[in-house]
């Protein structure tokens, strides 16, 4: 089984969802302590090296990153999926890394 981290900026968000969406969102976090390859899907591009995971009714993006080595899966980035939108997930995700809010996460 794997341990789940949160980075500051994913515990942050999931505080601030509402009780139902928050609660899938746990329990999806949760299923990832047992195959956490299996259940999500890689990304490409800039944002390689990371997984998705849908949640709460395929709206909210669960992004992650798996250390093998460690036995542990760390739960990066929660948000909301909006194609084209300067808030969607994805779009802030590659501002984290180029910022390098995430460098040191995705390393350890």
């Amino acid at each position: 089984m794997y341990t789940i981290k949160l980075t500051l900026v994913a515990a942050e968000t999931i505080q601030k969802l509402d009780s139902k969406v928050q609660r899938q969102v746990i329990n999806k976090i949760e299923a990832l302590k047992q195959e956490p390859l299996l259940l999500g899907k890689p990304l490409q591009g800039p944002l390689k090296g990371y997984r998705s995971i849908r949640a709460a009714g395929q709206r909210y993006r669960i992004i992650y990153n798996v250390i093998e080595e460690e036995i542990i899966v760390i739960i990066v980035a929660v948000g909301i999926r909006k194609s084209g939108d300067k808030k969607d997930i994805y779009e802030l995700m590659k501002k984290y890394i180029k910022t390098g809010l995430l460098e040191d996460k995705k390393s350890k």
